[in-house]
């Protein structure tokens, strides 16, 4: 177990910023885990639990406790002639887990490849991309309860999915640390390769593979989207929003361009990206804050960037979008402080 007082978590979020936390804890496995939450003192503090910080705006330093897991391992649990069932530790890297899968040929996570962050922060942000969500895999997850110490494991219903949502997310529900996740892949790929500009980067390979999808996802992210180790950033900082839809084609008629996607019955998904575009926030700067040139869902930190600096640009562009299509865009990213 590692304990810090006064820890920098420069490097554990992705904008960079350089923020403190009164006392960082990393457990690597359950039985640590189990010890901390017990501890008085652990039960007396304000505590924050993250993975690789993807997906986190820190406004101040933390005056608590910040954990992180180094639970990790990928086993085979269960395997038929069409499918395979894995169990992952929360620490692995996400990108990492997609790699794995689709050298051994299994399919339903190749979409998903070149998102930052671990794969138990992925089971709990519902991470998406090109048609994919990973709750579209997972068949359980295990995770602790902060308030009561006891180990519960959520089958995929129980999760709640829904868009960027689960149950872990509602900060209404008792505390959950998740530490395993389950997720069956195809031994027989079943392709989602329709969506977006997916397909017109596959036309330039010579079939369709996993590997094929997976290098042509990452390359149409490192075409869009910054390297967060060279230009700080938590990828797509706002939600596309989901709206009815007989209010999108009134929009259409005042905006023909507006483009959507299917989001269910009687409603569609309009991409946040263009709506900020439309407000011309693309490529500008904003004192050490800028939208990023290639994609205005992109926060990025030119280099001296407060989380409060970072947080006011996005609510401003907030402001923008809803006065101009009466829209409302909500953060991808969490606050914290």
């Amino acid at each position: 177990m590692k304990i810090e007082e006064n820890y920098s978590l420069e490097k554990h979020n992705t904008f960079h910023l350089p923020v403190k936390t009164r006392w960082f804890m990393e457990y690597a496995d359950e039985e640590e885990l189990g010890r901390i939450l017990r501890d008085e003192y652990f039960q007396e503090c304000l505590s924050l639990h993250i993975g690789g910080g993807s997906n986190l705006l820190f406004i101040n330093d933390f005056n608590g406790i910040v954990l992180h897991s180094q639970i990790k391992g990928i086993f085979v649990v269960e395997e038929t002639d069409d499918s395979v069932l894995l169990r992952i530790g929360a620490a692995e890297i996400w990108d990492d887990v997609v790699a794995y899968a689709v050298s051994k040929g299994w399919g339903g996570i190749e979409n998903l490849s070149h998102i930052p962050g671990e794969a138990g922060a992925a089971a709990v942000q519902n991470i998406g991309a090109y048609g994919t969500e990973v709750k579209d895999v997972i068949e359980k997850v295990e995770a602790y309860n902060q308030l009561t110490f006891e180990k519960r494991t959520f089958t995929n219903e129980e999760c709640l999915y829904d868009y960027r949502h689960s149950f872990f997310k509602n900060e209404h529900n008792d505390p959950y640390i998740v530490t395993y996740i389950y997720i069956r892949l195809n031994k027989k790929p079943r392709f989602s390769v329709n969506y977006g500009n997916l397909k017109e980067e596959l036309s330039k390979y010579p079939e369709i593979t996993l590997q094929t999808v997976r290098d042509a996802v990452i390359s149409i992210r490192r075409q869009k989207l910054p390297d967060p180790k060279e230009l700080g950033n938590a990828g797509s900082f706002f939600m596309n929003p989901v709206i009815p839809v007989g209010r999108y084609e009134k929009l259409k008629e005042r905006f023909p361009d507006m483009p959507s996607y299917s989001a269910g019955e009687g409603k569609v998904k309009v991409p946040a990206g263009w709506l900020i575009e439309q407000c011309g926030f693309r490529g500008k700067s904003h004192g050490a804050v800028g939208v990023y040139e290639k994609q205005a869902l992109v926060l990025v930190n030119l280099g001296e960037a407060k989380g409060h600096e970072i947080a006011l640009v996005a609510e401003s562009i907030r402001t923008a979008v809803y006065d101009q299509f009466g829209i409302e865009i909500m953060p991808e990213v969490k606050y914290v402080g």
